[in-house]
């Protein structure tokens, strides 16, 4: 039987991740992979899992292993609140929802916001997940401006002056793909003109707390706090595995977002949202996010440092003051996907740039480094055969 022909029109614009499929190259034996974004083993909390699923059914019992509500597990959720306090968030707890991971909430601001040939506005680079998310309701992508310091002001003002836009989707805190960061000055403009103009920002925020130099920087959603939807994740800094987000959302839009998720998922594991639970009110949560940048800053150091040492000449590369990648761009006229393939002979794998932007030819001499994953020999290693792979 063929079934292209039951197919709904718009999976069309539903492809496999360009991402997803890149990775599975890094599970070669032999291969070094500087290219998934994923978390170090070793910055797990295994040591304490025992522990907090003693708690959980001490606490909950048998709870714990039941349906939950849409909106999440009420114990997480007030935990929550001192959590995102931390990042200038005032919020209650039932300004708080649970989503599974952060692709689940993207998913639903498409379906509840986008219709076909709708406006919105995304970095040049962006996070490739959102694009996916996105992509099945078929919005027009309206490209902002970066530089160094993430998003261009001026920028967003031109865009949502001269289009309408449904909604703002930004990474101001060690985005990915780059690893930029926006300074504190130029997300108060921002918050300011996306107030001025009456506009909707998604402020995705899975990273602020691998922050290995510098001082925090406060949320656009705490800077405009009825215009930005803020979402965030455990998953960097408990287990991605448990697939915990959570998002603060206007409440006319909470009502939507909850809606959506009933018709997916129900609810979100209230297993793991349990021990998420327990992992924050008893303070491992706060115990572990400072081990987990001691695995991390030597690793990024030692990236940094073996692109000094072997990548000279007309390539560049941004220096983040946190998160899990290095943006490498290259001189013009470089397509790094064929070099994608020439150091995939030679056991390096890392993800060539041009994923990340929507405009077609665009990025080709860019690729995003991940350092978190590997042991810092084979960041080492894997940067010098890459620096050979290109230089040769």
């Amino acid at each position: 039987m063929s079934f292209d022909r039951l197919l709904a029109p718009r999976t069309k614009n539903i492809s496999a991740s360009a991402l997803r499929e890149l990775l599975k190259v890094s599970g070669q034996p032999g291969m070094i992979s500087l290219s998934g974004g994923y978390p170090a083993p070793d910055s797990f909390p295994v040591d304490i899992m025992d522990t907090l699923m003693d708690k959980v059914f001490e606490k909950y019992g048998t709870t714990a292993l039941q349906y939950g509500t849409t909106e999440g597990f009420n114990p997480l959720r007030e935990a929550l609140v001192s959590y995102v306090a931390r990042r200038g968030i005032k919020a209650k707890m039932d300004d708080i929802y649970i989503s599974s991971g952060s692709q689940g909430f993207l998913d639903a601001v498409g379906k509840i916001l986008i219709n076909k040939g709708d406006c919105v506005a995304v970095e040049a680079p962006t996070y490739l997940g959102a694009l996916q998310a996105f992509n099945a309701y078929e919005p027009q992508y309206i490209r902002l401006e970066m530089d160094d310091e993430g998003v261009i002001p001026e920028s967003v003002e031109e865009t949502l002056k001269s289009h309408l836009i449904k909604f703002i989707y930004l990474v101001p805190t060690f985005q990915n793909p780059t690893g930029r960061t926006m300074g504190l000055e130029r997300r108060k403009r921002i918050a300011a003109i996306i107030q001025a103009h009456d506009a909707l920002a998604v402020e995705d925020d899975p990273y602020s707390e691998l922050r290995y130099r510098g001082e925090r920087i406060p949320t656009l959603k705490s800077l405009a706090p009825d215009h930005v939807i803020y979402a965030s994740t455990l998953s960097k800094v408990f287990a991605p595995g448990f697939r915990v987000g959570f998002y603060i959302a206007p409440e006319s839009l909470r009502t939507w977002l909850i809606r959506v998720k009933q018709g997916v998922d129900l609810n979100t594991s209230t297993f793991t949202q349990a021990l998420a639970a327990e992992y924050i009110a008893n303070g491992f949560l706060e115990k572990q996010i400072p081990k987990i940048v001691e695995i991390y800053r030597p690793k990024q150091e030692a990236m940094l440092g073996a692109l000094e040492a072997h990548l000279t000449g007309e390539f560049k590369w941004i220096k983040p003051d946190g998160g899990m990648f290095i943006w490498v761009i290259g001189p013009k006229g470089m397509d790094m996907e064929a070099y994608y393939h020439k150091a995939v002979e030679k056991k390096v794998a890392f993800v060539p740039g041009k994923f990340f932007f929507t405009q077609k030819g665009e990025g080709l001499e860019t690729m995003r480094l991940n350092y978190t994953s590997p042991d810092i020999t084979s960041i080492e290693k894997g940067v010098k055969i890459l620096s050979e792979v290109l230089k040769a």
